[in-house]
């Protein structure tokens, strides 16, 4: 199940995983990360539901590449209970160049294997993905 482009294929517990966050609401987050060696993405780090943004952010390193998928809890204006699932490509400056272009390459068709994906977001930055944007993305 390789894609042409990049030739990276998905291990079957990211989507178990997610359908798990998805469904079940078992976790708060999952941190995959791309297995060069093996050309797959993997499931590096789940967050227990318990958790919250602050460990979510902890746990994504400072100066590699990450896809991440936030399960957000909030209350709208009406004040009605909702959860939103954010898809996260976490692509720092720092990163190495060959990373980039790998997780660039690789973003779409992952993200096409987790179904029910709400919202997704594009960070370099720790601050292109604070809490306040995540916040004001999910109203």
């Amino acid at each position: 199940m390789a894609n042409s482009s990049s030739g990276m294929a998905v291990h079957d517990e990211c989507k178990l995983k997610f359908l798990d966050l998805k469904a079940k609401r078992k976790y708060r987050f999952i941190v995959f990360k791309i297995d060069e060696r093996i050309q797959q993405v993997m499931v590096e780090k789940v967050g227990g539901h318990d958790e919250t943004y602050a460990d979510f952010t902890a746990s994504i390193p400072a100066n590699e590449c990450r896809y991440a998928v936030f399960d957000f809890d909030f209350t709208t204006d009406e004040n009605c209970q909702k959860s939103k699932i954010y898809f996260i490509a976490w692509s720092p400056d720092t990163s190495k160049i060959r990373s980039k272009m790998l997780y660039a390459s690789s973003k779409d068709r992952f993200k096409r294997e987790l179904d029910g994906i709400q919202v997704e977001l594009q960070a370099t930055d720790p601050s292109e993905m604070s809490f306040d944007i995540i916040k004001a993305r999910a109203l």
